[in-house]
């Protein structure tokens, strides 16, 4: 099998290339020798079949050898070091960004898997090649995951799905994206998948030949008259993505008459555009079925114009129109940057400039939970086209907002923001673009960045840019009172404020007088370690000076302000704590807010301990569900609610491309007990995933 694989592989590569090729394969397989597969294949096919995948994109040497070696920095005792010296810097850093970090032990698995995002990423963005090796590896770990246990496979499945996916779509290399999603359909959502595979066997046979004796013929006739060269070919819709049309249009799959579409492939520009007019000349055009790519390409660099017209017997069928250079861009993305060279420069690219932004937000990430929101976020997002004051062009998420425009633009920018015009009119911050809004920023110099811009902006730039500045300006709030802590420490030991600063310093092994602010600002440094280092014992605090934690019961604060906190809206029966706020009274805090968490660490003095029984009425709390997206889940959860007496203040659903549901809502409740009553009911609902209560931050 091995000698078959190889004889494959040395067939794809460059003849000048083969030697060195054919040294890499000797290498790994003396390097994974008795190593096996949970198919019990010899490990070695894994990376030989990974570096075809690569060749087969296009990629070159050092790419075909990095995919050959990929493991064997993880797997066996290679070392960095090794691989440089014997395959050279290039390869031995391609390796080293496809490389896990498990081998330094992280013990948190959340921790590990957005680590390993963060390493890979920072790898890709200085060479792009690393993406597309790991892209390689991943489908044939996919197309080999029949052998695993079956919670292991819908685990991998559903990472590809998540991650893989999107990455191979925004990278524009579209045989791995469409094969990556019907293996994952296929794991995921077996019933369905082999529905929708009945489905398009029964169905080809009679599109093709209608697609043969009807179609093709009068649209070639058509550009025969025209004197124009073209290749026209049809190609079947991949499953995953019928599957995903039906959700999407709440339509049946025998609704789906398009499972076939044709592309037209000419040489040159005009040509695409003046087919387009053939086209639609001599077939009806479907109104709102038109998208020009080329003028305005994808950010994956796709370039293609894309109709549907009504053909002979009214059929509808969708055409795509390209050159032959857009097509191979078209199928392999940023691999086809390299089919005839091996160093590519691609700083003015749009996917660098994505892939860009990417790593400069996961630099800025400080935990696992936020790495992982910050890889989905961009990945997952679609895409508005918006112009500045110049015309130049900008692609944004979907949902952008002016203040993600102006952080796209430059953080001083966004730092700045004072207000917004769109088309030459004032709207709010939180405006939600749209494709061809011209967007000009008012920036004004005292204006600084607002934390209630974190609850609207959707760009990760944006997002890490905000809670830098606003980290910032707690980072000088704190020195600031470390500094007045200092000064009131010195007074009450007697002693010049820069003399206790340089006592602390040498005690502390600190340098900078500002490190000390900021330690005791933030109490990190305490006032209690201050006077150890003086020999001095803390000053006894007399009994009417004490300020012990009122405990109250909520009957006994019936003529007292209070309210409940819509942060984590707590319900009766819960555990709870107080936090007096200025001018508000009482707020309610659930037992783990974040919110509360934050007072308790820096204004304890605030946080009172409350009892809550016996209370009558209904109370709000969030419910948010995920679960296969499918007709009726939102009926029969809402069926759910009234039946367990849960009224519907609000709710907000939206389908994933990855064939889930998710579904908040608000809901009137009577306590905890009536809630976690409700919780179990959905989880025993068929295809909801995971049921949780939502508490914002």
């Amino acid at each position: 099998m091995l000698a078959v694989l190889s004889k494959k592989l040395l067939s794809m590569v460059e003849e000048g290339d083969r030697e060195d090729v054919l040294r890499a394969i000797e290498f790994l397989e003396e390097k994974h020798a008795g190593q096996r597969r949970a198919s019990g294949e010899p490990y070695a096919v894994h990376p030989i079949e990974t570096a075809i995948i690569v060749a087969s994109m296009g990629l070159k040497k050092e790419a075909i050898i990095s995919a050959l070696l990929h493991d064997v920095l993880e797997d066996t005792n290679t070392t960095y070091e090794e691989l440089k010296e014997r395959f050279g810097e290039t390869v031995a850093n391609i390796v080293e960004g496809v490389t896990k970090i498990s081998k330094y032990k992280i013990k948190d698995v959340s921790s590990e898997k957005a680590e390993n995002y963060r390493k890979l990423f920072l790898a890709t963005a200085k060479d792009i090649r690393v993406l597309l090796v790991k892209l390689a590896d991943r489908l044939h770990n996919m197309r080999t995951l029949e052998h695993l246990p079956k919670e292991k496979r819908i685990r991998i499945a559903k990472e590809t799905l998540e991650i893989y996916v999107p990455l191979a779509n925004r990278l524009g290399v579209w045989q791995i994206k469409t094969e990556l999603e019907d293996l994952c359909f296929m794991h995921l959502y077996p019933k369905e998948y082999e529905r929708v595979k009945e489905f398009v066997r029964e169905r080809r046979a009679k599109l093709e030949e209608y697609l043969k004796r009807h179609f093709i013929p009068k649209l070639k006739e058509a550009l025969k008259r025209a004197n124009i060269q073209a290749e026209i070919t049809y190609r079947t819709k991949h499953l995953f993505g019928i599957w995903q049309k039906t959700i999407r249009k709440g339509i049946s799959l025998e609704d789906v008459h398009d499972i076939l579409g044709v592309r037209v492939i000419v040489n040159t520009v005009e040509e695409c555009y003046l087919v387009l007019g053939i086209i639609h000349n001599t077939f009806t055009p479907v109104p709102g079925k038109f998208d020009d790519y080329i003028s305005l390409p994808k950010p994956n660099l796709y370039q293609s114009l894309h109709t549907a017209v009504i053909g002979p017997k009214g059929r509808v069928v969708e055409v795509q129109i390209r050159t032959w250079e857009m097509h191979e861009r078209a199928e392999k993305g940023i691999a086809a940057h390299w089919a005839y060279k091996e160093s590519v420069n691609l700083k003015d690219n749009s996917i660098y400039g994505w892939l860009k932004e990417l790593v400069e937000s996961l630099k800025g990430s400080k935990n696992a939970q936020e790495v992982l929101e910050n890889i989905k976020l961009e990945l997952f997002s679609e895409e508005v086209f918006v112009f500045t004051p110049k015309g130049d062009l900008l692609v944004l998420p979907k949902g952008a907002t002016p203040v993600d425009f102006a952080y796209h633009i430059h953080t001083d920018i966004g730092n700045h923001c004072a207000g917004a015009k769109v088309n030459g009119r004032i709207v709010p911050l939180d405006y939600k673009l749209q494709n061809g809004d011209q967007v000009e920023i008012i920036t004004n110099p005292n204006k600084k960045p607002n934390p209630e811009w974190l609850k609207f902006v959707v760009t990760s730039k944006a997002k890490s840019k905000i809670k830098a500045y606003l980290k910032e300006l707690e980072r000088e709030k704190q020195i600031q009172e470390g500094r007045g802590l200092l000064e009131n420490l010195a007074k009450k030991l007697n002693i010049d404020r820069q003399e206790l600063l340089e006592k602390i310093k040498k005690q502390e092994g600190i340098e900078r007088d500002e490190d000390v602010y900021l330690l005791v600002g933030s109490k990190k440094l305490t006032k209690e370690r201050i006077y150890q280092l003086f020999g001095v014992k803390k000053p006894e605090v007399k009994e009417k000076d004490q300020n012990p934690q009122v405990r109250v019961r909520m009957e006994d604060i019936e003529n007292v302000a209070y309210q409940l906190a819509k942060c984590c809206n707590p319900l009766p029966g819960d555990e709870v704590l107080g936090v007096v706020a200025k001018g508000k009274g009482l707020i309610i805090h659930l037992k783990g807010c974040p919110n509360l968490e934050h007072f308790l660490k820096h204004f304890p003095e605030r946080v009172v301990h409350v009892d809550w029984e016996n209370a009558q009425g209904k109370y709000p709390a969030i419910v948010r569900v995920w679960a296969k997206d499918r007709v009726g889940i939102l009926g029969e959860v809402a069926s759910t609610f009234a039946k367990h007496n849960a009224n519907i203040l609000q709710a907000i659903t939206k389908s994933l491309k990855t064939g889930e549901a998710v579904m908040e809502f608000t809901l009137e409740l009577s306590n905890a007990e009536h809630l976690k009553r409700v919780l179990q009911a959905l989880r025993e609902l068929e295809g909801v995933e995971k049921v949780s209560r939502v508490v914002r931050a």
